[in-house]
């Protein structure tokens, strides 16, 4: 029997206008943000500075542009696919404006500073709530789709759809596990150790389950229709999905090597990796190999060069990660501009690409008329391409100058680059050039509104295009022969349930023991909680976003001990909630700044960094000095961390506003003795008293500049 039913265009057109407005406001904040890192002076405002502009970037990119786009594919795809409706048009309104919502606030708490200080989740508890109230009714919409479907086969874009689905929710539920303070304010469930590891199994694979898997089922959906060829290998697509979500889950731990993570976690997020390079590259090769036979195409069609190139770029990307994942080449690019680089040729190369050939492929056909202009989409192309390189190659070369300057020793034992400002100095042209090609990757962006824009103008939206299919038979018994794998396909829950378990494994495996094995986190009896200001402190450093910048992790390299004194400990960070050892140094270390420099400098410091490094990158803060620190929420900072296991005495939060004053009192007296005459009562006192607590728990080794020829 026939049944006639008709797509929800108006879905998919909704979020792919959100996809284009959002992802020209992410690029600008990311342009601005590399700007900044040039021009200190463009850090105008309390609320622009980097620090908080860093995180909007980020969020404004992955969740914004390319959550949007993966909504506007999977809506497309997905009903064509299983020849059905959505399956109820109010969940995909919802869906729709409670993302958009979602991403309002967090562009309005982010720059105001409001953070968990967690990178990729830094949004706070309410928001984090909306996201998996707002995943639930993705869900929701997206199996009710499949149940009712007219189209017993389930395609393997659907397959990286619900992986997709089971595994973002799982790993935002356990990473956003935290104490809420005030509305505003939260400290993570984790501490230390275990939240680094928390946060970078999440970390690490909200790469892989936001900005991979779904990208995946993407591209198996709409390269084969742009090349207008099938899918290279139905086999290799099998071997592709399961071996890639079952071992990308384990490998989060590669990016805490050379920490104080237990060595084993650490060696297995190594192999993991290593493991990676055989699905991520058996799948880029199925993408790729479908358009045998087309690709005398691809020098005509824009929309197949924007996927060639986006695909390659997945290639590169999932090649060198595995190979950054290996403990040789992590110790010359972790913390450096290698890592950035790395990071955007698989933003820029392979997300952003195959958004804008899904998009290109799309318009035309949901509004029933021609791309506007294949020139103007072609001109994208090359520039948007050119941008790709003029951001990632210069970085690479900063990448390695940074590390080869901070491990550079003279012949009698010195470090040669003792003063950590002198590498930066030394690839500010790397900065100025990673400008340029975000320039003219944003360029190619315009010109794809405009060309998109016209093209709309030129046709009419087709709402709700009609469509036939026959129904799908209720007593299917099934048929003899054919793969195995047809017995999963044909079953989404069990789908559901098999790569929920499959992805569970790894963490499982990898969080537990850090957990409830005392010995993978061995405690210091010299470590003491931070008082209330210094406390305090840390929230105005989380506030202002240092960790984008600063690293509090000194690996155990004679390079970095010697720069800046004994390495990190476990046991020295069981009361950091959250944990803050930072990806990326643009500035020096700070986990042992603790005492190395008078009040005084610090004072003068923040008010104007060049004052005591010349020719210093970082931006100043004025409001420090303005703000009151807000004595009101002290009590409830305290209780917040007693509860969880935070040893403070009973009792100590009605203390607590008293102790904080003594020691405030302290630091201005400080102050006062170098002649300066600070109000005690401001935030850039507890900063400082933040600071000067900074790896002073433990008695450090004397660092010796003269080491014997070996």
């Amino acid at each position: 029997m026939i049944e006639r039913f008709q797509y929800d265009n108006k879905i998919v057109k909704a979020f792919i206008m959100a996809t284009i407005i959002f992802g020209i406001v992410g690029m600008l904040v990311g342009l601005t943000a590399a700007f900044q890192m040039v021009i200190p002076s463009w850090n105008i405002a309390e609320w622009l500075t980097f620090g908080r502009l860093r995180p909007l970037h980020t969020n404004a990119v992955i969740f914004a542009f390319v959550g949007n786009g993966m909504f506007a594919g999977i809506y497309y795809s997905l009903q064509r696919l299983l020849k059905a409706r959505m399956f109820s048009d109010g969940l995909s309104w919802l869906h729709f404006w409670g993302w958009q919502l979602i991403i309002a606030a967090a562009a309005i708490s982010l720059p105001l500073g409001f953070t968990t200080g967690k990178e990729y989740a830094e949004l706070e508890w309410p928001i984090d709530i909306a996201i998996t109230l707002i995943w639930v009714v993705f869900g929701i919409n997206m199996f009710g789709t499949i149940l009712k479907r007219r189209e017993r086969h389930l395609y393997v874009a659907i397959w990286f759809y619900i992986a997709t689905w089971v595994t973002v929710a799982m790993l935002h539920i356990v990473n956003s596990f935290e104490m809420p303070v005030t509305l505003f304010k939260s400290y993570s469930w984790y501490a230390g150790v275990q939240d680094a590891l928390v946060q970078w199994w999440y970390g690490h694979n909200a790469v892989a389950f936001f900005l991979t898997t779904p990208y995946l089922g993407l591209m198996y959906y709409f390269m084969p229709k742009a090349a207008n060829r099938p899918v290279y290998s139905y086999k290799l697509s099998i071997i592709h999905f399961w071996a890639l979500i079952f071992i990308y889950i384990w490998a989060g731990p590669h990016h805490l090597l050379y920490s104080s993570l237990p060595d084993w976690a650490q060696s297995l997020g190594t192999v993991f990796s290593i493991m990676l390079i055989a699905p991520s590259w058996g799948g880029m090769l199925n993408g790729l190999l479908t358009l045998r036979g087309a690709w005398d195409r691809v020098r005509d069609e824009p929309v197949l060069k924007f996927m060639v190139v986006a695909i390659t770029a997945y290639g590169m990307s999932t090649l060198e990660g595995p190979l950054l994942s290996t403990k040789f080449l992590n110790s010359i690019s972790h913390f450096t501009d290698w890592t950035i680089a790395h990071v955007h040729v698989g933003g820029l190369g392979w997300n952003g690409f195959l958004t804008f050939g899904m998009i290109y492929w799309l318009v035309p056909r949901m509004w029933g008329t021609k791309l506007y202009s294949k020139g103007m989409a072609n001109a994208h192309f090359w520039i948007g391409t050119l941008g790709i390189v003029f951001y990632a190659i210069p970085l690479y070369f900063a990448g390695f100058t940074q590390s080869l300057m901070w491990k550079q020793f003279t012949p009698d034992g010195y470090l040669v680059y003792k003063n950590f400002l002198d590498t930066v100095l030394q690839i500010k042209y790397a900065y100025w050039m990673r400008g340029l090609g975000g320039s003219l990757y944003l360029i190619g962006a315009l010109l794809m509104v405009v060309n998109v824009w016209k093209t709309i103008a030129s046709g009419k939206l087709i709402a709700n295009e009609d469509a036939e299919a026959p129904a799908l038979e209720k007593n299917y018994k099934g048929e003899s022969g054919g793969y195995w794998h047809r017995a999963i396909e044909r079953r989404p829950i069990m789908m559901l349930v098999v790569s929920l378990v499959l992805v569970a494994i790894g963490g499982l495996i990898e969080l537990v023991p850090t957990f409830l094995i005392k010995s993978n986190v061995p405690t210091i009896t010299e470590v003491k909680p931070y008082t209330p200001l210094e406390l305090y402190g840390r929230d105005i450093y989380i506030k202002e976003g240092c960790y984008t910048c600063h690293s509090q992790m000194i690996r155990p390299f004679r390079s970095e001990t010697e720069r800046y004194g004994e390495y990190s400990k476990a046991g020295e960070f069981i009361y950091d909630h959250p944990f803050q050892w930072g990806s990326k140094r643009t500035g020096p270390d700070l986990h042992r700044v603790g005492g190395k420099y008078p009040d005084s400098w610090h004072y003068y410091h923040m008010y104007d960094p060049t004052s005591m490094s010349a020719g210093s990158l970082m931006p100043p803060y004025p409001h420090m000095y303005e703000n009151e620190i807000d004595k009101v929420t002290i009590p409830a900072k305290i209780r917040a961390m007693q509860k969880l296991g935070v040893p403070y005495a009973e009792g100590f939060d009605e203390l607590a506003v008293a102790d904080l004053e003594a020691q405030a009192a302290k630091v201005a007296a400080n102050l006062k003795k170098d002649g300066i005459e600070a109000d005690a009562n401001k935030d850039i006192i507890a900063l400082i008293a933040y600071l000067q607590r900074m790896g002073t728990d433990i008695k450090q080794k004397p660092a010796t500049q003269v080491v014997q020829a070996q």
